[in-house]
């Protein structure tokens, strides 16, 4: 990796709402990351949420938001039905005062399978693949994301993303809680985004678009995922970081090849937001212990409320 001027790139965040560095990951690095990653998608998909015989009143408005608001098999919608269904049962069957359209996304279960199937996520990433937590701490990466959301800021979520051939790319977007807030949106982002390429990002197989400056609007981009005058592609070889603000409008582009295209996302989150994921409940036991201190407190250690006061 040459030489990088940290503070031009610091400058580009913050002005122009995105910044791209190219070739982060040594080969060994991106082919450990492109394994675990694969090897966990084949599992998932080989042996997805099982569907359940449970019947709630509110069923029918929960399949009809997650086909509505995502390119969902029919089959994926029930199986978000069927995580509801278990996300009840392990929080005391207790209820959502507001209809799931209203609901804070941070409590609802997102497709692991969308653009009709093609395209997959893996869902929290660091418990399932605990070996890939230096990312978080990359010393490129963290001064960028400390230089906009504070030295005090914690990991969001951490996920990876497959978008399959022959896609259509997704919607514009900002990201939550944004969606959710009304305009105008606050001045300063909420959350940072690091998207880590596993495969060459190209105008045709699928890279991100973003809109320049978009994060000043202090609003959501408009609902489509047709092409906006003055977008930019986000062009780079596979080992290199993407990184955006969360107001910066952003869509995934269509995969016109005939591979898939994927990539590792890594949140960040201002201290005092919810995140995304509970990291410090969900990592495999004996993990943290190993940890430096700056990933634990990343990863929520030291960073929540007393267990008593």
């Amino acid at each position: 990796m040459k030489q990088l001027d940290m503070q031009a790139l610091q400058h580009q965040l913050a002005e122009e709402g995105y910044a791209v560095i190219e070739n982060v990951l040594d080969a060994g690095q991106l082919e450990q990351a492109r394994e675990r990653v694969a090897s966990l998608m084949a599992a998932e998909r080989a042996d997805p949420f099982p569907l359940d015989d449970e019947r709630h009143e509110d069923d029918d408005d929960i399949l009809a938001y997650y086909k509505r608001h995502y390119t969902v098999s029919d089959m994926e919608a029930r199986r978000m039905v069927a995580r509801v269904h278990q996300y009840r049962r392990d929080n005391e069957n207790t209820r959502w005062p507001v209809p799931i359209n209203k609901v804070s996304k941070n409590f609802l279960h997102l497709p692991t399978l969308f653009d009709d199937d093609k395209s997959q996520r893996v869902w929290n990433l660091l418990n399932k693949a605990p070996d890939m937590i230096p990312l978080i701490e990359h010393p490129v990466v963290l001064p960028m994301v400390r230089s906009v959301m504070g030295q005090d800021c914690n990991l969001h979520d951490f996920q990876a993303t497959s978008i399959g051939p022959g896609t259509g790319g997704g919607a514009w977007h900002v990201d939550a809680p944004l969606g959710q807030i009304a305009e105008p949106l606050p001045e300063f982002p909420l959350t940072l985004q690091n998207v880590w390429m596993l495969d060459d990002f190209t105008a045709d197989n699928g890279a991100t678009r973003v809109m320049p400056r978009s994060h000043k609007l202090r609003k959501s981009p408009p609902w489509g995922s047709g092409p906006l005058d003055g977008e930019v592609t986000l062009t780079a070889p596979a080992g290199s970081v993407a990184i955006w603000l969360s107001n910066t409008w952003h869509r995934s582009g269509p995969n016109h090849t005939g591979r898939e295209r994927r990539a590792i996302l890594c949140n960040y989150n201002v201290s005092w937001l919810r995140g995304f994921a509970d990291f410090t409940s969900t990592l495999p036991a004996g993990v943290a212990a190993t940890l430096s201190n700056e990933a634990r407190y990343l990863l929520g250690y030291g960073a929540r409320a007393p267990l008593t006061r």
